[in-house]
């Protein structure tokens, strides 16, 4: 059972190890462990709390206070001498209370009306909607940075094979040169001519994987990937067009945005309106105190409960209201004009975009084509330098050649493949 046990673990562990992830998967997970996009659905949660809470204040409020006072010196009151007998036109100060007093008091409030209240409700709503398009915009540009990351990375996947294969082909070239050379058929120097190329394309190598790594470590923070884990990639064919869909729906959430933001301008300037009404509020109060005076062996203690209303309405606030209906006012005409300059900008972009993908696609044919001519033009020069037909400042021009065909098509390829993600992220639809 325990041997079981163990190469059921050993076989996960070889899958994990070797699991390849495509674009798709990369974006999955994403989805779902980005750290950026967490905050983005904590943020809608939080809207809702913000709801309830607002919805909470609706409800009956009850209070408790309690108050302790000691009267060192028991404040008097001047009344009429009449009053107690004394002559008449005369005054006299009578003290009243007692030198301790414990007070408490049970208060219960109920809004019966509010004039803001319609409004905040419409508010959080509105709001519900800003925070939903400010997530799946956050979801989109994380998207556009694990699939531009992806590309960058089958690029240098793709030059590190180009460049492998030549120090390869390199190496068996300078092995044969210094081989004429110890025979005295051939010079130092054109054996150190081919060196320097050795040289370029170790270079290139390691600067190439070390952009690699820096890269990955990017796309495993993106996508959530442990860090102490090899991540691979499946291997992006190198065709003109793979992310353009016929069905793409266009979801222009800038716009989406503007529009959530003009509702709540509107709702604002209802809100203002509404101050100019009273708010009223039911209340009703348990009173309950104990009155003492020691040197009397006096104790006392008195109740009171009494029920109100409350209206509380502004007036005049010294023209506060008129001068924030004038700026939402004002507000209503920038978002109008924000609007239309990001409609007029989205439409650019797309467009630009697409005439980026037409262009790109071209060039990556022709690269194609130019690589294949490369490939073979090396292999003729290879061989006739092999035959002594062919010097190697020949054979180092076709190499040069190859190398900036291979150069061409990668860069091309890495191109296209940022245009067409420009284009879906005009139209907010990477997936």
């Amino acid at each position: 059972m325990m041997k079981l046990l163990v190469s059921i673990c050993l076989f996960l562990s070889l899958q994990d190890l070797t699991a390849q992830l495509d674009l798709k998967s990369c974006l999955a997970m994403a989805d779902t462990a980005n750290l950026t996009i967490r905050n983005a659905e904590l943020d809608i949660e939080i809207n809702k709390r913000e709801r309830s809470s607002y919805l909470s204040s609706r409800l009956p409020q009850l209070g408790f206070n309690a108050d302790y006072k000691y009267n060192a010196k028991i404040p008097g009151q001047v009344v009429p001498a009449a009053f107690f007998g004394g002559q008449p036109g005369t005054y006299a100060t009578v003290q009243f209370g007692v030198p301790y007093v414990l007070s408490n008091n049970v208060q219960l409030t109920q809004i019966l009306f509010n004039s803001q209240l319609n409004y905040g409700l419409a508010a959080l709503k509105i709001n519900a909607e800003i925070v939903e398009v400010q997530r799946n915009m956050t979801v989109q540009d994380i998207r556009y940075q694990v699939s531009n990351t992806y590309f960058l990375l089958q690029g240098l996947e793709k030059q590190l094979s180009f460049l492998e294969s030549n120090l390869s082909q390199t190496n068996k070239v300078l092995k044969n040169m210094n081989s004429l050379v110890e025979k005295g058929l051939a010079l130092q120097l054109e054996a150190d001519k081919i060196k320097v190329n050795l040289l370029n394309l170790e270079n290139g190598i390691a600067s190439a994987q070390a952009s690699k790594e820096q890269l990955l470590d990017l796309l495993k923070i993106l996508i959530g990937y442990p860090k102490d884990k090899t991540l691979t990639l499946a291997e992006d064919v190198i065709i003109e067009q793979s992310l353009i869909k016929a069905e793409d729906n266009k979801q222009f959430y800038p716009l989406k945005l503007i529009e959530s933001q003009q509702e709540m301008n509107k709702e604002e300037g209802k809100g203002i309106k509404m101050s100019y009404l009273p708010n009223l509020n039911l209340y009703g109060v348990y009173n309950y105190s104990y009155n003492i005076k020691p040197e009397d062996d006096f104790r006392k203690g008195i109740d009171g409960v009494f029920i109100g209303l409350r209206l509380d309405w502004s007036l005049f606030d010294g023209l506060q209201r008129m001068h924030k209906s004038k700026m939402n006012a004002i507000r209503s005409d920038k978002l109008t004009n924000q609007y239309d300059l990001a409609n007029q900008q989205l439409e650019m972009a797309a467009n630009q975009a697409k005439r980026q993908i037409k262009l790109k696609s071209d060039a990556l044919s022709l690269s194609r084509e130019q690589l294949k001519l490369a490939e073979n033009v090396y292999q003729q020069t290879n061989f006739k330098f092999e035959k002594g037909l062919a010097n190697s400042t020949e054979l180092i021009l076709a190499e040069n050649s190859l190398y900036q065909a291979q150069n061409n098509i990668v860069s091309t390829y890495v191109q296209l493949r940022q245009a067409e993600l420009e284009y879906l992220k005009s139209i907010g639809n990477i997936k």
